[in-house]
């Protein structure tokens, strides 16, 4: 084996959580040479992985009949010697059809393993485990079907240097008019639609509390693009003052600064697992229903450096995706018990 195709071709979130799988791979097989498929949104992403030597392309399923006709191509031409679809779909398993790569792997869920020459039993829907443990149960096996050993790839997956993070750091107290002395909160309110959040008011009490107890820290509310309205609300909501930060030079950049963050608070959303791949103290809010647990949508960070948060799973007849459910001050009071504080001091 020398070439070897990874597909996880999704949103943002579901890319960090391959970031272990590509670890695994390139630790235990130094020699591959490593290829990602990713849409145009993680690229910049893939690009900065360092286990990752070389990013193609993925139009989408919604490109022009053209644009998939010459992924098609390239996918044939380079000549791979194995495929590894983490992300496995119809669309992906076409993509690869015919592509004369001899070993092919992917879960065996789907009507599209039928693409595939080398199948793991995974049931993804039943939420038994982290989604970066599936990922990482595929690439187990390839390495052991290559007769090598398999090295289980440690946090934090994303580094920036020193150097990097102050600059980023001087660079954000200029642009923000922050303290850099002072430990920063970033909160990124926003969902990307992919799954359920708190509200703008329950952030609104979180942060006010949160500052409460620890009146030395700042907060940033984080927006992407579209989410700066919704940014603006939430900073109008809080008792304490709050600066938005909606403008950046990029994902990179945008991971430099979430890396200056003391303590990150989101959703289940793209940032909070970039955060995680930094070993940033995250805290995050899950729904209860199994396809988006805090089990299933585990961050990548050590454990004590992440605190989950669902509605209660034991009231009678409510539902487990009402994220309006989760007490605040329940919150408050857990994260009060050493958690934010030992991230803020």
């Amino acid at each position: 084996m020398k070439k070897v195709l990874v597909i996880r071709n999704d949103k943002i979130g579901d890319f960090m959580l391959a970031w272990p799988a590509f670890a695994m791979l390139k630790q235990s097989m130094p020699e591959l040479e490593v290829t990602a498929l990713v849409p145009g949104y993680t690229q910049a992403l893939a690009q900065a992985c360092p286990w990752i030597d070389h990013v193609l392309l993925d139009p989408t399923k919604n490109a022009e009949k053209s644009a998939i006709h010459a992924l098609k191509t390239s996918i044939r031409d380079a000549q791979f010697d194995a495929v590894i679809s983490i992300f496995s779909t119809g669309y992906n398993a076409k993509l690869i059809w015919r592509a004369g790569i001899p070993y092919r792997l992917a879960p065996a869920t789907k009507l599209a393993q039928l693409a595939y020459n080398k199948r793991v039993v995974q049931r993804r829907s039943r939420s038994e485990k982290p989604e970066f443990e599936y990922n990482l149960d595929l690439i187990r096996r390839f390495v052991q079907d290559q007769g090598r050993t398999v090295v289980e790839p440690q946090a934090p997956y994303w580094q920036f240097t020193v150097s990097e993070l102050q600059e980023q750091r001087k660079k954000l107290a200029q642009m923000l008019t922050l303290d850099s002395e002072r430990p920063w909160i970033m909160v990124h309110a926003g969902t990307g639609g992919s799954a359920n959040n708190l509200s703008m008011q329950q952030y609104a009490q979180l942060l006010d509390g949160l500052l409460e107890q620890q009146p030395q820290a700042q907060v940033v509310i984080t927006a992407g693009p579209g989410e700066e309205v919704q940014a603006t609300e939430l900073a109008e909501l809080m008792q304490y003052s709050a600066v938005i930060y909606a403008k950046n030079d990029g994902l990179v950049d945008f991971g430099r600064s979430l890396a200056c963050a003391a303590l990150f608070v989101a959703g289940s959303t793209g940032p909070l697992h970039m955060a995680a791949a930094l070993n940033v103290p995250t805290v995050g809010f899950f729904p209860s229903k199994r396809s988006s647990t805090p089990l299933r949508w585990r961050p990548l960070n050590t454990t004590e450096r992440h605190l989950a948060f669902t509605p209660p799973q034991d009231v009678q007849g409510a539902d487990q995706a009402n994220m309006a459910l989760i007490d605040i001050d329940k919150v408050l009071t857990q994260l009060a018990h050493g958690f934010a504080a030992d991230a803020l001091k």
